[in-house]
């Protein structure tokens, strides 16, 4: 999947930077009323407020794991805000570079009450939560002032734009459970012998990954210089790890050939949490996350910025 929206993200920026240089797309800058006027090139800063989510390994929905959507829980919604500051060309492409700040969760505890073959989700008892510092670069495409030329139509153009977006991001997580009411974080427990020589296809994961953003949104022109914007824009990953899950469980005696003390006792609790007593579930080499699809994350915000470069007339 990560591959497959990789190349729709380039394909759309391509086409983004294209339109907007393109001689044939004759849209010019228009009067917003009788006191300004855009310019060719309008600049934007802004901030943003919005929910974030995940789809991981861990919690979900009833049932069969399934793919994107389907396994979506909305009872882990965290929060998220950013800023950013852009371009926009003719009013019909764009590009900017914005910096998120937001947290996703997820919780096997989610599932309690269930009775289908989602029970053994339940029953792992895995959860965890990361931080999410993001940085990226977004081009957007305008298809109303693209592909239509107010001016000829002698109409007002509309406040409303709807648009697309793709581009490419990078971010920093850092996946924790909780352990006698304090956070540990997880990754320096090589929770599935990630490091291990017994395991020398489980590499430490890093804790940085790049992502491709893709999405869509509306802007609305509420004054000549305010801006709204509400947006939906998803995250595919190259990490299988955002939520410290991914493959099988690993034979626990091992941890005493690297950890001692605190390090080692945090190991072999979080490692393996169940619920109950059925330990043929997670008996070394039994799964424990799914190794075929990557963590994903994704966003809903709504954006206030400042027109820059707006003239009066």
């Amino acid at each position: 999947m990560y591959k497959r929206i990789k190349k729709i993200s380039v394909a759309v920026c391509l086409m983004t930077i294209l339109l907007g240089f393109s001689n044939k797309l004759t849209a010019q800058y228009y009067f917003y009323n009788d006191g300004y006027y855009d310019t060719p090139l309008m600049f934007e800063l802004g901030a943003s407020i919005g929910a974030m989510n995940s789809l991981t390994d861990i919690g979900g929905k009833k049932g069969i794991g399934g793919k994107y959507f389907k396994d979506l829980n909305m009872g882990n919604t965290e929060m998220v805000a950013g800023l950013y500051f852009g371009a926009i060309y003719k009013s019909m492409v764009g590009l900017r570079l914005e910096a998120n700040f937001g947290k996703v969760s997820a919780y096997d505890s989610v599932l309690a009450g269930v009775k289908d073959i989602a029970i053994a989700r339940y029953n792992r008892n895995l959860s965890f939560r990361s931080n999410i510092t993001e940085i990226a670069l977004i081009a957007e495409f305008h298809p109303l002032f693209a592909f239509i030329d107010w001016d000829m139509k002698e109409m007002d153009p509309p406040r409303f734009s709807p648009y697309i977006m793709a581009g490419i991001g990078y971010f920093k997580f850092n996946p924790q459970a909780k352990l006698n009411n304090k956070w540990v974080d997880l990754q320096p427990l090589s929770t599935e012998g990630q490091g291990f020589a017994e395991y020398p296809d489980r590499k430490p994961y890093e804790l940085s990954s790049i992502s491709i953003p893709l999405g869509a949104g509306v802007k609305y022109e509420l004054s000549p210089m305010i801006n709204l914007r509400a947006e939906f824009l998803y995250r595919a990953t190259n990490t299988d790890y955002l939520d410290d899950v991914s493959t099988k469980y690993i034979d626990e005696s091992i941890y005493a050939n690297y950890f001692a003390g605190a390090k080692l006792n945090n190991a072999l609790l979080l490692h393996d949490r169940q619920l109950g007593q059925d330990y043929r579930q997670t008996l070394p080499g039994k799964k424990r996350g799914n190794t075929k699809d990557n963590d994903n994350f994704f966003s809903f915000n709504l954006k206030v910025g400042l027109a820059i470069g707006r003239a009066r007339r």
